[in-house]
């Protein structure tokens, strides 16, 4: 059988956590109610705790496997897309949202940063992202380089388009992530749009992006197909 991409599993250590908490906590609970230790209301807390862990945990890991991918493709349709764009990706991982935009240019080119943290995705490298851009056919439209997303090296007005999804949040300190924001704004070209995703701070994104002259929309959380919920943020940069 050919080799099919790996985009690996978001927060892996999130999940395992919720996986082996959840479970040890069912296991005791059903434990002690055989020994008749548990307490009125210690066991159903532990039942109903265990199983709302063990219920987030597979939530993120089908949203890894399955939810990534539509709500990938439900940021790149807010782009009117010629083919000739340069695309940044911040925060690229293994490429789920590089390499889709990058099957949707034709002269253009995807460039994607990160610092390859395999905290954030399960075995998170360089040269994975590069296999899965081969395997997908569009290893010449791809670049990959080590940046902070909060300080780029990219001169301003490189890019017509930038995406991200579930990088931001990961920025500890408040001016960090408004840096990054600042940092988006400040490559796009006039006229280029960002489309950012995230389950949290997208208000503060939101902000930064309308004071740096953006014009933004945020979308309600995505309830049923991304977990935990994702917001858009979409900005554009007047011509």
């Amino acid at each position: 059988m050919p080799r099919q991409p790996d985009y690996g599993i978001d927060a892996p250590g999130v999940i395992r956590n919720l996986l082996l908490i959840g479970l040890a906590l069912l296991a005791v609970s059903v434990f002690m109610g055989k020994l008749g230790k548990a307490g009125p209301r210690l066991r159903p807390t532990m039942i109903v705790t265990g199983a709302i862990l063990v219920a987030e945990g597979l939530a993120m890991l089908a949203y890894s496997k399955i939810g990534k991918f539509r709500h990938r493709d439900r940021m790149l349709a807010k782009i009117a897309w010629r083919g000739d764009e340069q695309v940044l990706d911040v925060g690229t991982g293994r490429g789920v949202l590089l390499i889709g935009a990058a099957k949707r240019l034709s002269s253009g080119k995807a460039v994607g940063i990160d610092i390859w943290s395999s905290k954030d995705l399960s075995a998170n490298a360089m040269d994975a992202t590069y296999a899965n851009a081969e395997l997908e056919g569009v290893r010449g439209l791809v670049e990959l380089k080590t940046e902070d997303a909060s300080h780029m090296t990219f001169s301003a007005a490189t890019f017509d388009v930038v995406v991200s999804n579930l990088c931001l949040h990961n920025i500890e300190a408040a001016k960090g992530r408004d840096n990054a924001c600042r940092e988006i704004a400040r490559v796009l070209k006039p006229g280029g749009i960002a489309v950012i995703s995230d389950f949290k701070n997208t208000g503060d994104y939101a902000r930064v992006f309308g004071v740096s002259g953006l014009t933004v929309e945020r979308s309600g959380p995505r309830l049923f197909d991304t977990f935990p919920p994702l917001r858009i943020v979409t900005a554009r940069k007047p011509l």
